[in-house]
């Protein structure tokens, strides 16, 4: 039913600051710098081989940029939105609802790219809050036009998403709804020792969906990101060159890793960096 994480949102105050932050964090420009006049928000987008990332500000009247101010007023600027993607949202909507599930009309959006005048179009559907479970999330269908794709990048630039972490205070719950309801694949379920916690995996477009069990919380909660270099030591130098902190590499929790967090110039966002090496 859900056949990707289509892009992950982050709330911002100045879009201008947060572009030139993300710039120095992920080693790549912007490839789409836009407007969705009918939610009166603004956007600046990276684009990655398995999903995009997205800043998003308020930027006029309307419903997002409603959504945009009282995040920001009731948590500050962070991740706020993950957004999935799917390939015959009409299909998506009537299964949910032959399933018991009131599920909101399709609706349309369009974002124009500011640099060139380009026009991308695409449905929405919004879901309801027994299977957000608290997150700011919908699912997207791309109807027309697409995002320009870097060609080449640097090995001390980031290349993809590794994984995004979700804390629920539900784990079963959880499965309930993301494996049984959207039909992702639970690839791992695991209790880890290192953390005391019960942890999920749930795979899809080259990418993980980690789940940590947080008893202490009231509702799901997006926590952060990692993301995949090719070479980390050249990724560390080119970021403290740029005047961002990042921290000593370091063994990762998952076999033959390394890794690195970004402590500062995220807007809040949990930053981990990790390379993968070759057996």
């Amino acid at each position: 039913m859900l056949d990707s994480i289509d892009h992950l949102i982050i709330a911002v105050e100045d879009l201008d600051l947060a572009e030139s932050n993300y710039q120095k964090v992920l080693g790549t420009k912007p490839v789409w710098r836009g407007v969705h006049e009918e939610y009166g928000t603004a956007n600046s987008i990276f684009n990655f081989d398995n999903t995009y990332l997205e800043l998003l500000s308020a930027n006029g009247k309307g419903i997002g940029s409603d959504l945009v101010n009282h995040i920001l007023k009731e948590e500050g600027e962070g991740l706020s939105g993950i957004v999935f993607g799917s390939n015959n949202l009409s299909k998506l909507q009537a299964r949910l609802k032959n399933n018991g599930f009131v599920v909101d009309d399709i609706t349309s959006g369009t974002g124009i790219n500011l640099q060139d005048q380009a026009i991308r179009k695409w449905k929405n559907i919004f879901l309801p809050p027994e299977l957000t479970r608290g997150l700011f999330s919908f699912v997207i269908q791309h109807t027309e036009g697409s995002l320009p794709k870097i060609e080449t990048i640097s090995p001390d630039c980031v290349n993809k998403l590794d994984h995004a972490v979700i804390n629920s205070p539900d784990i079963d719950d959880f499965i309930k709804i993301y494996k049984d309801v959207f039909g992702l694949r639970l690839a791992l379920d695991i209790f880890n020792d290192h953390w005391k916690k019960r942890m999920l995996f749930f795979r899809l477009n080259k990418t993980t969906l980690e789940v940590i069990e947080d008893n202490d919380l009231l509702k799901d909660h997006l926590w952060g990101l990692a993301w995949e270099v090719k070479d980390i030591e050249a990724y560390r130098k080119r970021l403290q060159s740029e005047g961002v902190d990042v921290s000593p590499i370091r063994k990762g929790l998952k076999e033959n890793t390394l890794v690195s967090t970004v402590e500062s110039n995220t807007h809040n966002v949990p930053t981990l960096i990790i390379q993968h090496l070759t057996k």
